[in-house]
């Protein structure tokens, strides 16, 4: 699944989404963000950053940015708890390949969510890739929707303030190296936090 994550992070290049930022502004943000929290594979890693590059360059407000970003995401990771909580694991198992989802990688965060509860919903929210998944396994277990929300909430909010921070004060360097080794080291960064969340995932 990274595999497929990194290609279509390819195609989402940071020229192609700073130009849908600045054409569509907060509107185009709310909608990736969404599709973003519901799972399908558009990168809020590379969303994010440059919505806060554009706000260190005057061109988004950054509060109303990063009010928009939360929102999409919450409406799309509500979307996915909903369809967990109401269609049922069966249903859902059937239709994985409409969110380049394995089964093999739900039945991870099944088994993990029901051994973590709410702090396993709060910890996704801040690991690549899988960051969406988790929405599943809290809706198949009929997961109280306040409790799951306020989760995912404040873990959504985490990460996309700091991504965004990353964005403003780094991506907006007029230091060329200072800006490609900041994007090298978030690369590496969270990298490293996917193998870690899968291999817990997965014991």
């Amino acid at each position: 699944m990274f595999q497929t994550i990194i290609l279509i992070q390819t195609i989402f290049s940071t020229a192609y989404i700073n130009n849908l930022l600045s054409t569509y502004g907060y509107f185009g943000l709310f909608g990736m963000m969404a599709l973003e929290g519901a799972s399908l594979p558009i990168p809020s890693e590379v969303i994010v950053p440059i919505a806060g590059y554009l706000a260190a360059k005057g061109i988004f407000n950054f509060y109303i940015a990063a009010i928009a970003i939360l929102a999409g995401n919450m409406l799309g990771v509500v979307i996915d708890y909903v369809i967990g909580y109401v269609i049922g694991k069966d249903v859902v198992y059937k239709h994985l390949h409409l969110f380049h989802i394995k089964k093999e990688s739900i039945d991870a965060f099944d088994e993990w969510f029901n051994r973590n509860g709410g702090f396993a919903v709060f910890v996704s929210r801040m690991i690549p890739v899988l960051r969406g998944i988790i929405s599943f396994p809290a809706g198949f277990a009929r997961m109280p929707f306040k409790k799951f929300f306020i989760y995912s909430l404040v873990g959504s909010a985490i990460w996309d303030i700091l991504l965004m921070l990353f964005g403003y004060y780094l991506l907006s360097s007029n230091n060329l190296y200072i800006a490609m080794s900041a994007v090298a080291f978030l690369a590496l960064i969270l990298y490293v936090i996917y193998r870690i969340a899968v291999k817990k995932t997965r014991k």
